[in-house]
């Protein structure tokens, strides 16, 4: 027997025995979590640095701080959640009362990806915890330092047969650990991994949660504050040096405003990271030599507005904006992932909806406008996940606002009570008295459909 199906025994005989189920049980595993967490939180900082050189506070930001406001999210509402719901009867089946329970899906499986690798895959985590289930994790052997890490926070707060990390090369241990069905599988990361998660899934008819990425437009009109405009789209595109499935991908700008905000997107980057910023401690650095490769190939299918400096052996790309790009260059037909950002021109709004049309489903979108017509066409005409107005990556830190894909973008919710819910199987129930036994809906029925149609009008 392999290690991953000795796992996957001993979670199943655990949650078998329903010890995941009490309220206090799961509110006591979030909270060892939460203490685990606080107790490593340096070791989780190294690690963040040595994988991709974030900074501390950005790490921290991105990575930690928004666990524990979801932890205490869920410990906060946990119990108001889990309550059984009555709903309303038919009057045909009178007397009877209908609830909902809701009650955990089982086993789950978590997959977390290497650009945020602590917070993509705990997160998840929170809310199967919530739900009551077991969990194995997979984080991404791509930031090994990171990996190693998990590892002894996992370890540290709870017993292998109820939440369990796997590690080793995704290619094989994630079809290893898919022989088994699993009663809800969460993955975050590309959309052509995606795919063959949802493959590998069919034959066990597993549900499936996948949170990808996409192009995801920034549009900014001849109406927004060009300044603030700016330096919140340079924060976003820079976060993380750009490796962010909700990064923008590229800025629409009405024609009449295209250079006043290149200017200043070119002084928020040297506010933001100096006149060199290979040398700003701000700048995290691309993963791994591959993806240094696939952006730094980017840098040649615009004119570069500003930035274009590049080294490989840093894995270093200085924020870069591109313009005179072509749609059918490669730079807009794939998700840059990296510190490169094409600005393009547009006349008007169904021009513009019409170029987001051309990469359709993103899982972002952001409006920069002091119109409210032009923030609701948006809204209402483009299909993506979420987004924000006058702002970038900020909706996905409200533990209120569900957050996912639509389309290639991804399937599922997640954080606060979608979280919860994602991981949740809501079971319907009608309990009927037998005091009364109404004879409509027994045989035979002779002349009784008059009545069913009054009853059922």
């Amino acid at each position: 027997m392999t290690a991953i199906h000795d796992i996957y025994q001993a979670q199943r005989s655990y949650f078998a025995s329903g010890a995941t189920r009490p309220p206090a049980f799961r509110k006591t595993q979030l909270k060892l979590l939460r203490m685990a967490i606080k107790r490593h939180e340096d070791a989780i900082l190294a690690a963040l640095y040595a994988d991709m050189r974030k900074a501390p506070v950005e790490a921290y930001g991105s990575e930690i701080g928004l666990l524990y406001e979801e932890i205490d999210h869920a410990l906060t509402n946990l119990r108001q959640w889990m309550r059984p719901q009555p709903v309303s009867s038919p009057l045909l089946h009178y007397p009877s009362g209908s609830m909902i329970y809701r009650e955990p899906k089982g086993l789950t499986l978590l997959i977390g990806p290497w650009n945020y690798p602590f917070q993509l895959l705990i997160n998840p985590l929170i809310g199967a915890i919530a739900a009551g289930n077991c969990a194995i994790l997979k984080p991404s052997e791509m930031a090994p330092a990171t990996e190693a890490v998990i590892q002894q926070v996992i370890a540290d707060a709870f017993k292998p047969e109820f939440v369990a990390v796997v590690t080793g090369e995704g290619h094989v241990v994630i079809p290893e650990l898919m022989q088994h069905r699993f009663d809800h599988i969460f993955f975050t990361g590309s959309i052509p991994v995606g795919k063959k998660i949802l493959e590998m899934a069919a034959p066990h008819l597993s549900p499936v949660t996948l949170e990808l990425g996409g192009k995801s437009p920034c549009i900014v009109d001849e109406k927004a504050n060009l300044k603030v405009a700016a330096r919140r789209i340079i924060w976003g595109k820079c976060w993380n040096a750009g490796q962010t499935c909700i990064s923008p991908d590229y800025v629409l700008v009405h024609q009449k405003v295209m250079n006043p905000l290149l200017e200043r997107m070119k002084a928020a980057i040297h506010q933001f990271f100096g006149e060199n910023p290979a040398e700003s401690p701000d700048l995290p650095r691309l993963i791994n030599d591959k993806r240094f490769s696939q952006v730094e190939a980017y840098l040649s299918q615009g004119n570069v507005y500003t930035g274009g400096q590049t080294n490989r052996a840093d894995k270093f790309i200085a924020p870069t904006i591109l313009t005179d790009v072509s749609f059918d260059s490669p730079v807009m037909k794939e998700e840059i992932f990296g510190p490169v950002l094409p600005v393009i021109p547009y006349k008007d709004t169904d021009d513009a909806i019409a170029m987001i049309a051309r990469n359709p489903y993103p899982l972002a979108l952001y409006v920069f406008s002091s119109s409210r017509r032009t923030e609701q066409a948006f809204i209402e005409k483009v299909a993506f996940g979420g987004g924000c107005i006058n702002n970038t990556l900020v909706h996905f830190a409200n533990s209120e606002l569900p957050f996912g894909g639509i389309g290639y973008s991804g399937m599922g919710r997640y954080h606060g009570r979608n979280s919860f819910s994602e991981f949740t199987h809501e079971k319907s129930v009608m309990k009927t008295a037998t005091w009364l036994d109404v004879p409509v809906k027994y045989p035979p029925f002779k002349n009784k459909l008059k009545m069913l149609k009054m009853v059922q009008k």
